[in-house]
């Protein structure tokens, strides 16, 4: 047992069976009271002063006790019971077993270790009371560290490590343990990792502008929010049958705020384990079906007490109500040293996954106190440590973004200098060109032309600005010209995903959100064919840059490479039948163009023009109801041209 400076005075005669000659009250806090079966403990502190059975004393050496003869047994079944449950053990820490779920996984599949210890904790989230991690060696030789988690799902192994092997071969792991008495560490364990067919964790590619996987595959991302608001059990909006419906139409993302781990029942610190779970379940559903998740790790309404109002204002729940205002959140020193604690339990539960693909730290930061009536130097700063966090500890080195709200004015040059991927957000009712008029003449500016350009612009801005990936981190929802559900508001969504990727996006526009809202117009067959044309363009490996382009009357944007050019023509007031397009600053020489019609998701025949002089020129033919069928080239298409 360890004995402590802190002691409490038994004022009453203890049990027959526990008196001793020796047996005295204290004259202060720092004397031992009694020198029987019990040597009191630092662990008393946690007694219930309140109870009828305790009289506070207060001394300037520290709380004596009084208690009665009855409630002494208490007393001693209190402090054995914490002696039992390692929490104020005097002995080192120690590592009594190691389960593996396997001693053979697939490539960038997860092993899972169950690890029973033993050790002296009190808050078992904290690693400042307790650390455990895991040494992984490659067979190359490469060392990764991975920290272990907390997670009570099995009495014989309270404590987990899940790692995602990165190359096959035999992987060697030593864990150690920590606390404050010492360091245990366990014999070598290893396991083989087997070739799969999994592409690997997700980073930024070497050109700088696009994404691609470990294994030097490309990722471009197709998808939107899908949130979930897991507030009770087993009641979280996402579902399997939600993910299956996107993976078949094309889909490879969600993005998501998950319900904060830290509740006001959890206390900061400590992670409500049902909600983790919850995120387990999603983990492993978005792996089955080989979806990424962006997983927005604040979303605004949770450190916001008033800005915007109703469910945009939540931090009166938050738990660092405890400790600042939503005003000092991003400066106050003890709610970072929170944050840090959670931000290793996130990486320690779920980084091992293949299926996480970007940390996107803050949403709408300007939806928040912290930003309205806060320093904006300091706001800016909070990001840099969270961005430095994760590029620190993430052991697979997935990207961060972060996104101001997506006003016309909301223009955040500095948030895209910190983050990994510049991310802009755009509402376009919100300051954005739109009609004003809720009848339009046949003069009158076209909304859909202005939609598509509101995005055009943006995604230029990032390109020309920012040597880095580039996104629209949210958008649409209703805050836009046409409401859900019309036809106009479902090709203002097509447009949105062909002309951000012409721009030069690496992902879709990330629409706001899943739901019976929006679905009929977003989760559609536009998703399947936009993913469809860009799924062979080898964007991680090819140095693109925009190309000049003109199509008369149309508005076209195209990107090119010395071994691609992929663009997209479009008329919102007629079809782009018999239009011609010209790209200049070509090599000379002959060209295989392929011709895309966006809303069938078909390719044309192929065929061969000439670029001379530096110009390539292409007509783009008319199509007619033939046989009785329905055949219309309509008011956009897209293409890709290759050098022969």
């Amino acid at each position: 047992m360890r004995t402590s400076n802190r002691f409490i005075c038994v004022r009453c005669r203890p049990p027959k069976q526990y008196r001793k000659q020796n047996f005295s009250r204290p004259q202060n806090a720092e004397t031992v009271a009694f020198d029987g079966l019990v040597r009191y403990h630092g662990g008393l502190r946690n007694l219930d002063y309140s109870s009828p059975n305790v009289r506070r004393y207060e001394k300037k050496g520290g709380i004596l006790m009084s208690l009665k003869a009855k409630c002494f047994q208490v007393v001693v079944i209190t402090i054995i019971g914490m002696v039992m449950a390692g929490a104020v053990s005097a002995e080192p820490p120690s590592i009594l077993s190691i389960r593996a779920d396997s001693r053979q996984v697939g490539l960038y599949e997860k092993f899972e270790l169950r690890i029973d210890l033993k050790a002296a904790y009190n808050n078992p989230f904290d690693p400042d009371e307790i650390d455990l991690r895991a040494e992984f060696t490659s067979p190359s030789g490469k060392k990764l560290m991975v920290w272990g988690f907390y997670n009570p799902t099995s009495w014989a192994g309270l404590w987990m490590v899940r790692f995602s092997p990165t190359e096959t071969g035999r992987w060697r792991y030593v864990v150690k343990v920590t606390d404050s008495q010492g360091t245990a560490q366990s014999r070598t364990g290893t396991f083989d990792a087997e070739d799969s067919s999994h592409h690997g964790f997700i980073r930024i590619a070497p050109n700088q502008r696009y994404l691609r996987y470990d294994d030097g595959a490309s990722f471009y991302g197709v998808g939107l929010w899908y949130n979930d608001s897991y507030e009770q059990f087993n009641e979280g909006r996402i579902t399997e049958e939600g993910l299956d419906n996107l993976q078949q139409r094309g889909a490879n993302f969600i993005s998501f705020f998950p319900t904060p781990l830290e509740t006001m029942g959890t206390g900061l610190g400590r992670y409500d384990q049902n909600r983790c779970g919850r995120m387990d379940q999603l983990f492993e559903w978005c792996e089955q079906r080989d979806i990424q998740i962006s997983w927005n790790i604040w979303f605004h309404s949770y450190i916001s007490m008033a800005v915007w109002g109703g469910g945009n204002a939540r931090y009166r729940n938050n738990p660092y109500v405890l400790v600042c205002s939503a005003k000092d959140f991003f400066g106050n020193e003890e709610a970072w040293k929170y944050q840090q604690k959670l931000y290793r339990y996130m990486i320690a539960r779920w980084g091992y996954s293949r299926a996480l693909f970007l940390w996107f730290v803050v949403d709408e930061i300007n939806g928040t106190e912290g930003w309205t009536k806060g320093d904006h130097a300091v706001a800016e700063q909070w990001c840099r440590k969270v961005d430095e966090y994760f590029n620190k500890y993430d052991p697979y080195g997935r990207p961060t973004t972060g996104t101001q709200s997506g006003g016309i004015g909301q223009w955040w040059p500095e948030g895209y200098k910190i983050f990994d991927i510049a991310g802009r957000e755009i509402y376009e009712a919100q300051g954005h060109p739109i009609p004003k008029s809720g009848k339009l003449g046949p003069d009158d500016e076209n909304p859909l032309q202005l939609s598509y350009r509101n995005y055009a612009t943006q995604v230029k801005n990032l390109w020309d600005g920012f040597y880095k990936p580039a996104i629209i981190g949210e958008c649409g929802w209703d805050h836009t010209y046409y409401e859900p559900g019309m036809p106009g508001y479902l090709a203002m969504y097509h447009n949105a995903i062909w002309v951000s990727l012409v721009n030069g996006s690496c992902a879709t526009p990330f629409w706001w959100s899943y739901s019976s809202w929006i679905n009929d117009s977003v989760v559609t067959n536009q998703m399947l064919n936009f993913s469809r044309f860009v799924s062979d363009i080898d964007f991680a490996n090819l140095s693109l840059e925009p190309a000049e382009i003109t199509a008369g009357d149309c508005d076209a944007w195209a990107m090119k490479s010395d071994k691609i050019i992929f663009g997209w023509v479009v008329n919102p007031r007629t079809s782009v039948a018999n239009e011609s397009f010209t790209i200049s600053g070509l090599a000379d020489g002959d060209y295989e163009v392929r011709l895309y019609r966006t809303w069938r998701g078909r390719y044309m025949d192929k065929h061969k023009v000439q670029c001379t002089a530096g110009k390539l020129t292409d007509t783009i033919p008319e199509l007619k109801t033939t046989g009785g069928h329905a055949l219309h080239i309509g008011n956009d298409i897209a293409f890709k041209i290759v050098p022969r």
